[in-house]
Formats: structure tokens, C-alpha cells, sequence
């Protein structure tokens, strides 16, 4: 029994999504492709292969070149999938941003309490020195 692949699967190995990184960018032929890479010519086949079967690339023949072209429609898929977290984190971050804020005006009115407190100190100091017995 054959599974059916999809676009989690390809985006799944970094390789493949490094190949549809190229591709996005322009057409290529499948040996620049292979070029880019540390893995055999045959492995960079099998992944374009997968990439195919999951639709995010499409292969063109121009004379006795193949050229592979991205096809990034179907990444809506993982971008609908994601949407919820991004959501998540965003008002996590937004969160912890108003933390942070609330925290260093907290510090800045402390520090500026402290230096007045001390300067009043210091100045009390000054004039008692400055008195005549």
C-alpha cells in the first residue's frame, strides 16, 4: 500500500525545503541543483521525486535539460496549519513585551526615588556639617 505524500512531508527534510528555496528563486536545472548540495546526484532525484509527488515542484524539459520549477501554492496548507500558533506566540510575545516595560518603568522610578532619596541625604549630611557648634 502507497501512502500519498503531502506538503508536510516534503517540507519535512531540510534538503527539500533547501531545493525549494533554489527554485523559488529561479528555474533550474537538476545538476545546478545537485551542485548546491553534499549528497549524490541520485540522492538530490529522490527529493526532487518527493517534491514533485507533493506538487511543490514541477519539472520543465528544454532540449535535453529538465528544469525544476517551484510551484508554492500548496505551502498555504502549512501556512493555514500555522496560523493559530503564530497567533499564540504573537500574543505571547505581546505578553511579555508589556512585562518587560512595566518592569524597567518600575526600575526607572525606583532609581530615580533612590537618587533623590540619596541627594537629600547627602545634602542633609552637607548642612549639618556646615553648622557651627
Amino acid at each position: 500500500m502507497q501512502t500519498r505524500r503531502d506538503v508536510f512531508q516534503a517540507i519535512a527534510d531540510p534538503i527539500r525545503r533547501d531545493i525549494i528555496g533554489l527554485v523559488a528563486r529561479q528555474s533550474m536545472n537538476l545538476n545546478s541543483i545537485a551542485e548546491n548540495f553534499e549528497v549524490s546526484r541520485p540522492a538530490i532525484s529522490q527529493h526532487i521525486k518527493v517534491l514533485m509527488e507533493c506538487g511543490l515542484v514541477s519539472i520543465r524539459r528544454q532540449g535535453r535539460e529538465r528544469y525544476c520549477e517551484a510551484r508554492l501554492a500548496p505551502l498555504a496548507d502549512v501556512a493555514d496549519w500555522m496560523e493559530p500558533f503564530r497567533k499564540m506566540w504573537d500574543r505571547q510575545f505581546t505578553a511579555l513585551d508589556q512585562l518587560l516595560d512595566r518592569l524597567k518603568s518600575e526600575q526607572t522610578t525606583r532609581t530615580k526615588s533612590e537618587q533623590a532619596t540619596r541627594t537629600k541625604s547627602e545634602q542633609a549630611t552637607k548642612n549639618n556639617k556646615n553648622k557651627k557648634p
